[in-house]
């Protein structure tokens, strides 16, 4: 059972997903405490951490309501006696990031769901709400694309397809066409264009 970050990370088999979880979260961290906080690894080690399948995120209806999603994520996990679940999410990006009709948001394929207690400037602790999701890059600069009339997106590099974030950037679930559709013009998994 995972109960701390370095037992998070120890369950990481994956070197690059290890390497990604440290520096993402190390990331995370500082930028949190603006950089007023020194973190050694053996306290990074020892952060308390619980791990989620789900959440629940307030988005605005069609009416303009608001009313509540659930994201979930079941790691490795079976949904339900089927396959494993770990659902696609529209993530609020940085100002700067903003890409066509994609409107600063990115799709990101939730990866983990988790709890870390931070030590606050007061002495006491503070939850974080993280997440940990597979990043997408815009193609076209988030454009439409002229064939499909739809935004498409590539995998990220995998030295830097995982980031840590706050579900506070959750925006809701996607509803998205898979990778490699099947084509029945041309039977090869491309798309004809």
């Amino acid at each position: 059972m995972i109960k701390d970050f370095g037992a998070l990370l120890n369950h990481s088999h994956n070197a690059t997903h290890h390497m990604a979880i440290y520096s993402s979260t190390r990331e995370f961290i500082t930028h949190k405490s603006r950089n007023k906080i020194y973190i050694s690894d053996e306290q990074l080690h020892a952060m308390e951490l619980c791990i989620y399948h789900d959440i629940k995120v307030h988005i605005e209806g069609l009416d303009g309501e608001r009313i509540s999603q659930m994201c979930r994520c079941t790691r490795s996990q079976s949904w339900r006696g089927g396959d494993r679940r770990n659902d696609w999410l529209w993530v609020k990006q940085h100002p700067g990031r903003c890409y066509g009709v994609l409107n600063g948001c990115h799709p990101w394929k939730l990866q983990q769901l988790s709890i870390i207690k931070l030590l606050n400037d007061d002495g006491g602790f503070v939850e974080c709400w993280l997440a940990l999701a597979l990043t997408t890059i815009p193609e076209s600069f988030g454009n439409l694309n002229a064939v499909s009339r739809f935004v498409q997106v590539r995998q990220t590099p995998a030295g830097i397809a995982l980031q840590v974030f706050s579900v506070g950037n959750i925006l809701g679930c996607t509803h998205i066409i898979p990778e490699i559709a099947t084509s029945s013009k041309t039977g090869d998994g491309r798309n004809k264009e």
